[in-house]
Parts: C-alpha cells; structure tokens; sequence
C-alpha cells in the first residue's frame, strides 16, 4: 500500500488486509511498514521452508518485496547471479538479486507463476509484476490519496468505503462467465492482465506496460506431424520437471482423461522411486464418472490414489463461501468440485499439478471442430433462421443450442464469445435494460492466421486466463492448497502457438498431437476414449435438490437479480428448465452464481 497524501500507512488496516488472506498462507504472516508505503504477506511455504520470510528485504536495504507464487528456474538464477550476497536459499530472493542487476527487466528471465512487487525505496516507485499467462492473480484500487494491491478483492475491501458491482462488467459477466482484465466486477477494482508490469510513482501515477504477449499472428513453424509430436513431448517433459521443483511433496490431479493422466505417467517417469500421491473427483451421476479411468491409470502408475463424491448438498454447503473466495460468482459449476478436490488432496500434499490449459493449446473441446463455421458464417445473411432453430431445439438437445445461438451472433468476435456465453448479445442487453459501451475483449479480434488459431488465441486470452486460471487459483487456495498448470510453461505456450493447426485437428480427432505424445506413455483405451469433461449434473439437481433454491434467491423480493434483470426473462428461464421444455441450466447457473456472489460479497461488505 501506498499513501500519497502524507499520511503513514496504519497498521491496523495492513494487519486486517493480510488477515484477510490467511489462507492463501496460513503458515507465517510479516508485515514491513515505512510511514507512507506499507507492505503485508502470508506464506504459503514450499521451498526454503525455514527461510524467505516477507516481506523481504534487499541486501542494500533499499528494495523491499513481497511475492505470491513459485520461480522455478530460481537455483539456475542463482547460480547466474552469484555475485549478489544472498542470505536465504529460496526463490524469493531472487526477484530481489534479478531487479537489483537489470531492474525492472529482470522479469525476462523467469519461469514460473507469480505476482509480485517490488518497493524501490531509492525512487520511490512500486514495480508490480504479474506472470506470462495469468495463473495467480493480482489486483489494485486507486485514488487520489492511497494506492493498495492484493492477491485477492477481499484483501482490498478494507479500504473501499462502499463496494459496488460495476455495471459494464456485469454485462461482460453475462458475455462470459467471467470479467476480463483489466476490468472486475467490482467498481474502481482493476486487475493486472497476465504478463503486464505496473508501475506507481511517489506522486500517484499509475502506468502499466505489457513485457510478454501470446504472439497474434499466424503459425510460421513448418514441421511433420512427428516432428511436431517430438516437439511437443520434449517441451511437457521439461515443463513436469521444473515443475516439480519443491521442498513438499507433489501430487497430481487425475481425472482419467488425457491430460491428467499423461502429467501423472509424465511425473512418474520423473521420480520413479518416490510415493506419488492422485486425487479425482465424481458426481454420483453414471453417465460423468471417469472414476474407474483414474483408477486404472493410478494403477499403472503405482500412485496412491485418493476419490471424493460430490454432491448437490456439497454445492448447498459451500456456495456461499466459495463465491466470498472466488472474488466473483462461481462462473462453472465445477468450481465447488475443484474446492472439495483440493480439499482432499490438501491432507496428503501441499502443491498438485493439474491439467488446466491444454485444450485451448491443442484445441481438445469439440467447438473448434466448428472454427471453421464459426469465423465465415457471419458473411451469410440467414434472416433470423438460426434464432427460429434454436428456440424451436427440444431440451435434449442444449449442445446444439450453444453452437446454433453462437453461429446466430452478427460480428465474428462475438461469434467466438458466444461459445462460451450464457445470453447472447440481445439477450444482454434486454436482461441489463442497456447496452455495454464495452465490446468484446481485444483478444476476440487481435488474433491472425487459420480460423482455430483465432479461436484457440482468443480462449487462451480470455476464457482460460480470466476464467478457468482464476478458478483453479481461488478454488485450491481457499483450501491452502498451490495448483501448478505445466501445460502453461510459457516455452510450451509459444511452440502450441507456433505449430500448424493441422497437427491439432486432424483425421477428425481433437488434440491430436498431444494425443499421440500420451500413446507413448498410456494405454491406447485410456487416449483414445470420447472426452466427458468435468461435468457436473446440472440438470437433474436444479430440477429436484436445487430447484426450489433457484425460484426462491432469484425472484424473491430482496434479489439482486430479480431486481436488477428482467424480471420476465428471469422468470421464463425458470419455468422452462422446470418444465422440461429447455435445457437451461448453463443459463440458470450464471443468474444463481450472481445473486449468491452478489450476497456474500457486496452486501456483506456494505
């Protein structure tokens, strides 16, 4: 935190920021305060468990930082940087080391996950780093008086007199699920975009500049599909490696699907000696149990595996929290299954690795089989053809809903938004009663080449980073657990990005490449089997358990929704679903997760 009025930083209020995330480091808390600029860390210890304490300061005394996350190529940096009189033996002081030889550049060179900053007592600016692609957040509220950052929004609120929801990013929430950087939910609230650096000068001037960007154009790489398969295999290899850099023990996510079981087979291969420790998930719905999958690779790979059941009273039980934890509303249902599966691996292992980023890499779900469609069909008029299919699709058929309602989309950006969209653009702006001055993120248009690299550019961007990285983030952290994503090494980012997208769909199979790297280490039954996903069953509880639940917190009298949506379209989702006559439970989802968030978050902070 940074005054800028004169006014030394209180003590109490840092103390009461930190408190607010104990569990993203419920092992040590240190605070560093220096009359205007204060600083506040909890630890989460994985390497240098008795060292790096934080805030830490420089060897000069004159930078003082605090860092959230993992360098895994730190003892290579410290070799490189023998020079600088390091008094610890972990990765934090590296940061330290690299900004006190190359300033503010020493980002370049690291590999990992992170968000940190840096105070520069000699300049008096704060440097604030957030990494490559988005894996752990890092947020800031500024005004003319006070500059404050955090891990998390709740760490913020401490500060905002009165928050409030931020009505163009509501309409970007309904767009998709989530609210893309730099924007949150939370008005005045901002998020620093994946591989950006923030500076904030004595005077309170706030520049942010971007130091690394998914290139945007087209593949340029001319490679066989063996090649490709090499390539691919030797850049996860390295990735699994490095990220098994820790002085816990480190576990994996198994699911039973491709990439969760090659990461398993992968890190097996790593430390073959060594007690290696998986957790999966299930539903208690037959037609999305890959429990029997996960065991069999378990098995093949000697690990000890470990299950857990979720249920809709899981759901029930820790909505509430969890949208308090996610700093939004829970955007998949799937997030409550993440909390109670990090929740059980967090009684064996400190750090799992898990499979989130492969499939906007390597194009793994079914809709780029339609990148093609999804980019020209815009240049054919249908005359509201699509709209009539749509509503006239019976409830079984809700996949054929998604594609109809986003090839229905007039712009190509919004086509590609719509895959993932809950309301249309007419539909958003009918619930909002206005229309957003915000248009879809830049990623949805920057992106050149073939028809699936804009797609894949474009989820890996938006959908991944604000989306699905937020979730794995703030679902395994509210159990105090560290998610490593080795797909999203950013050496590995670059080569997917730069392969042709013919070694990613091919012979009418997604993923292809990283397909054929898993036949090297996995059975061809456990590679070659349909995707299901990690699929929760919607549609049954929100008809039986939860239905009553949907009715009562979206068209009560004191609902946010209820009174700040279109009532009529609120209540026709409802009945619909209820009814049978539509399968809307994507729909009725991302209306419930916006009233429980909106509960636990912005009415108990008032």
């Amino acid at each position: 935190m940074r005054r800028f009025d004169g006014q030394p930083v209180n003590r109490d209020t840092l103390s009461r920021m930190a408190a607010t995330l104990h569990h993203r480091g419920p092992d040590a808390m240190g605070l560093w305060l220096d009359g205007p600029v204060g600083l506040a860390h909890t630890r989460l210890s994985i390497i240098d468990l008795q060292g790096s304490q934080q805030p830490m300061t420089s060897a000069s005394g004159h930078q003082h930082l605090v860092f959230n996350g993992e360098i895994l190529n730190y003892r290579e940096l410290r070799y490189e940087l023998s020079s600088y009189p390091f008094a610890t033996h972990g990765d934090s002081e590296t940061l330290l080391a690299l900004y006190d030889k190359y300033g503010p550049a020493g980002v370049d060179r690291l590999r990992g996950q992170f968000a940190y900053a840096i105070y520069d007592a000699d300049s008096g600016d704060i440097h604030l780093f957030r990494d490559r692609l988005g894996i752990l957040p890092l947020y800031y509220y500024a005004d003319r008086t006070f500059f404050a950052f955090a891990s998390e929004i709740k760490a913020l609120l401490p500060v905002i007199d009165a928050p409030s929801v931020d009505d163009d990013s509501l309409h970007d929430y309904l767009a998709q699920r989530a609210v893309s950087a730099p924007h949150t939910l939370i008005k005045g609230v901002r998020k620093l975009a994946p591989g950006h650096h923030l500076v904030v000068t004595r005077d309170g001037a706030v520049s942010v500049s971007e130091y690394w960007e998914l290139a945007p154009g087209p593949s340029r790489r001319r490679v066989t599909p063996s090649e490709a398969i090499d390539l691919v295999e030797r850049a996860l290899k390295t990735s699994v490696h490095e990220n098994l850099v820790a002085d816990v023990p480190v576990g994996v996510y198994l699911s039973g699907g491709v990439d969760s079981s090659l990461l398993t087979a992968m890190t097996r291969r790593e430390n073959p000696g060594r007690v290696l420790h998986t957790f999966g998930a299930s539903f208690g719905d037959e037609r999305y149990d890959e429990t029997v999958w996960a065991r069999k690779v378990a098995e093949l790979n000697g690990t000890i595996h470990h299950d857990v059941v979720v249920t809709a009273d899981d759901f029930l039980n820790n909505w509430g929290k969890l949208s308090w934890h996610r700093d939004g509303p829970i955007s998949e249902p799937a997030d409550v299954a993440v909390f109670r599966l990090a929740q059980l691996a967090r009684e064996q292992v400190k750090v799992v690795l898990s499979g989130e980023g492969s499939d906007e890499l390597f194009a793994g779900y079914p809709k780029y089989k339609f990148a093609g469609a999804t980019r020209w069909l815009g240049a054919i008029p249908t005359w509201g053809a699509l709209d009539r299919v749509e509503r006239a699709l019976p409830a079984s058929k809700s996949r054929m809903r998604i594609a109809v309602r986003a090839m229905g989309e007039d712009k190509y950006d919004e086509r590609l938004r719509a895959w993932f969209a809950p309301f249309t653009m007419a539909e958003r702006d009918q619930l909002t009663g206005r229309r957003s001055p915000r248009g879809a993120p830049a990623a949805y248009s920057r992106g050149r080449g073939d028809a699936l690299r804009r797609m894949l550019f474009a989820d890996t961007c938006v959908w991944l980073a604000d989306n699905l990285l937020e979730r794995g983030d703030r679902m395994s952290m509210a159990a105090s657990l560290e998610t490593r994503p080795p797909f999203l090494d950013y050496r590995l980012v670059d080569l997917a990005f730069d392969l042709p997208s013919s070694v990613k769909i091919r012979e009418g199979k997604t993923k292809w490449v990283l397909k054929q790297v898993a036949h090297r280490y996995l059975p061809a039954e456990v590679v070659d089997r349909p995707k299901v996903g990690f699929k929760v069953p919607l549609d049954r509880w929100f008809r039986h358990g939860l239905r009553d639940m949907a009715f009562d917190l979206l068209t009560g009298p004191s609902s946010y929704v209820g009174n700040r949506l279109d009532k009529g379209m609120v209540a026709g989702l409802l009945s619909d679903h209820s009814n049978g006559v539509r399968d809307e439970e994507a729909r009725i989802w991302a209306l419930l997760s916006l009233e429980v968030w909106h509960r636990e978050f912005v009415v108990r902070a008032i």
